[in-house]
């Protein structure tokens, strides 16, 4: 967990950066207080999850058939957004009931509310996006080219968010840091599941659609085990365990400034003097005004 607080986006944002959607993403849904990654190759695998949730939450059809099935798309990234909204809070609310045996839940208050503000705040982007492309559909030439803009921007804006909020899941790292493996895992079983029960293969083969059914949850999974399995082993972090009880995370590496890395920092005076090598008063000049060395 974050003792300090922070600004919301740590005052990264200025005007210009609403030219660039992917960089108002970055601000917003990866907020300052949001704990760095202690694993640098958990990191990177979590490129791989990000695609395996995708999968899972986008459909089946539009990245196995290779077709852009719009409706299926709207379709799921509702069904994507309301399983969040419920399915987060329950999880979060059992890890509660199990760490309440072993410390108190009040000081977790905080990055808690946080986390559910990221949550909301993600999801009405995202029906906002949805909501703007259905409004163009319904207007005039004019309006309807205004608002095709700016549902390119969101979609770009909520695209590179979700990217940003796959690695801690909506800021749940800073209350828990096996929380976000945790939360990827159930989220994408329970997307994937009805599709099986129903018999809903998207027009596949039963085998192929039970492979790419099922490959997103069971890729989530083997990378949310690795994670916490680096998280045990490493650090000493347990799911089971109260943030509380936890140890403290390590420092980040401190990364020395570019140019001489031995040498004083950028706007330390020198030492000794500048004007001579060895001193401020000079060097003695050698006798015979050549030959340092001679006599």
């Amino acid at each position: 967990m974050t003792s300090a607080r922070r600004s919301w986006t740590d005052g990264s944002l200025t005007v210009g950066s609403f030219l660039r959607p992917h960089q108002v993403a970055r601000a917003v849904f990866h907020p300052a207080w949001i704990p760095p990654s202690l694993d640098p190759t958990v990191e990177r695998l979590k490129r791989v999850r990000v695609v395996a949730g995708a999968v899972a939450a986008v459909g089946v059809y539009t990245f196995v058939e290779g077709g852009f099935a719009v409706d299926e798309m709207v379709e799921n990234t509702a069904i994507a957004s309301a399983v969040l909204f419920f399915l987060t809070p329950l999880t979060v609310g059992a890890m509660l009931f199990v760490w309440r045996r072993t410390g108190a839940l009040r000081q977790l208050r905080t990055p808690l509310v946080d986390a559910l503000k990221l949550l909301l705040l993600f999801i009405g982007c995202l029906m906002a996006t949805v909501g703007t492309f259905r409004a163009s559909e319904m207007v005039g030439l004019v309006p309807k080219l205004l608002l095709s803009l700016v549902g390119l921007w969101l979609a770009v804006f909520v695209t590179a968010g979700a990217l940003r909020l796959s690695g801690n899941f909506f800021g749940t790292a800073a209350v828990h840091r096996c929380l976000p493996p945790l939360l990827a895992t159930v989220t994408t079983w329970l997307m994937a599941v009805p599709d099986l029960v129903t018999g809903d293969l998207h027009g596949l083969s039963l085998t192929l659609g039970v492979v790419f059914i099922l490959g997103a949850p069971l890729t989530v999974t083997a990378i949310a085990l690795v994670e916490t399995s680096r998280l045990k082993r490493r650090y000493g972090i347990r799911l089971a365990a109260h943030p509380a009880s936890l140890p403290p995370a390590p420092a980040p590496l401190r990364v020395p400034p570019p140019g001489n890395p031995y040498g004083p920092p950028p706007g330390a005076p020198r030492t000794p003097a500048a004007g001579h090598p060895y001193g401020p008063h000079g060097a003695r000049q050698p006798r015979n005004g050549r030959n340092p060395y001679g006599r």
